[in-house]
């Protein structure tokens, strides 16, 4: 007869024997693949200044501030115009006092101006006494409106001095994070690694979403979820395995996993009916009823030194008990921070069995805030992927409520 504890009890148990995941090694990523979601181990500072050169803020005109100083409504200020300066490589030529050079966003600004005139304080540009826009010799522009030394033009570390914090460890790292490692010359980020799963399904009538089913055989839908849910939660799937119920060869497919994997997840086998394939092969891990709906069938221990935890093999069981006992662990040993629920209204009364926390699908009606009402989708039943595929949440009921009426306060969890 397994043990019976409750959701919390189990929780906390599950929490030690996953304490050494806390203390995670760091690993080099590249910024083209595989470094979004991680998490910076370290601060990360800048190897140059941004921007590394003056350059201009605005497509317009460069020129001496004090030249254009007298330019008004009415009585503009006519310059030639000795040159452009395009956003490319190569470096200007110094900028005669009582000139101008036509230049572009992110061009570099000559020595000798201080100040960028935008093209839309410009008027009757003119081109061998043709108005124009395009280069040519003897071009004049006319400055209807002066501007301040230091107008439109990015001076260097502006952004961010050399040897400054770029990126702070414990950053997420997202899109615009990416973005200003790689305008450092940046391309490699030291990351948290993340935990290694295995996840192993059980059953000899389960077949791979590719396969047919035979008489008696259905689809594994706890293999690719599991494996989507721990990689949802920061970790790397190091191993999908799916094995028969002959314990020898679960045996042998364990112990591989825990040889290649931080943690080994199980589906299946660890209820209290024959041809309990994982209780026959994994005498000496601990095997529990948990006081709770659905997931009540679970298992934890360790084979060849390395964690492993037993998942009931309905699929809702299985999520559930991912949600509950492992999601947050796994955020938390890779950097990132636990998701939190918020408190919501029933929409409906529900009822629960006495003595067992249920945990019902739930979906939000209206938008999810705290206090906002969520409605509960479907039965309560453990087989019933299309209801948990509808769900926005788990709706926490309590182990010692029977009913909750229409408008109690309860807790939730996000999927």
């Amino acid at each position: 007869m397994s043990e019976r504890v409750d959701v919390e009890q189990h929780r906390a148990d599950v929490a030690e024997l996953l304490a050494e995941l806390a203390d995670r090694p760091t690993e080099e990523v590249s910024i083209h693949r595989g470094v979004l979601g991680r998490v910076l181990a370290r601060d990360v500072t800048a190897p140059v200044p941004l921007p590394r050169f003056r350059n201009s803020q605005m497509d317009g005109f460069a020129v001496r501030a004090a030249d254009v100083a007298p330019a008004g409504p009415g009585a503009p200020v006519t310059l030639p115009v000795v040159g452009d300066v395009a956003a490319a490589p190569g470096e200007p030529a110094p900028l005669e006092p009582g000139t101008a050079v036509r230049i572009m966003t992110g061009a570099p600004v000559p020595d000798g101006a201080d100040t960028v005139v935008p093209v839309e304080d410009t008027d009757h540009v003119t081109f061998n006494g043709v108005h124009d826009d395009s280069s040519a010799a003897s071009a004049k522009v006319e400055v209807v409106r002066g501007r301040e030394p230091g107008e439109f033009v990015r001076e260097p570390g502006s952004d961010v001095a050399e040897g400054a914090v770029v990126l702070r460890a414990g950053t997420v790292l997202a899109p615009h994070h990416v973005a200003a490692a790689a305008a450092c010359g940046l391309t490699r980020l030291t990351v948290r690694a993340p935990v290694s799963v295995a996840v192993v399904s059980t059953g000899s009538e389960l077949v791979a979403p590719d396969g047919e089913p035979g008489p008696g055989q259905v689809w594994d839908a706890n293999g690719p979820a599991l494996a989507a849910a721990v990689r949802a939660a920061g970790g790397r799937v190091g191993l999908r395995l799916s094995v028969p119920d002959d314990p020898e060869i679960v045996r042998m497919g364990l112990e591989r996993a825990a040889a290649l994997c931080d943690v080994v997840l199980t589906t299946g086998g660890v209820s209290q009916g024959a041809y309990e394939v994982v209780k026959d092969a994994l005498p000496e891990i601990t095997f529990r009823s948990v006081a709770m709906q659905p997931g009540g069938p679970q298992g934890l221990g360790r084979v060849a030194g390395t964690p492993v935890l037993a998942f009931p093999g309905n699929p809702v069981s299985a999520q559930v008990s991912f949600v509950v006992f492992l999601r947050d662990i796994l955020r938390q040993a890779g950097g990132l921070p636990p998701v939190e629920g918020v408190p919501a209204v029933l929409d409906a009364a529900v009822t629960s069995p006495d003595g067992k926390r249920q945990l019902l699908r739930g979906s939000w009606v209206g938008d999810a805030a705290a206090g906002a009402r969520v409605a509960v989708v479907g039965g309560p039943g453990s087989h019933l992927v299309a209801s948990m595929a509808a769900a926005d949440v788990l709706i926490d009921v309590p182990a010692a409520a029977t009913t909750l009426d229409e408008g109690a306060e309860v807790a939730t969890w996000p999927l």
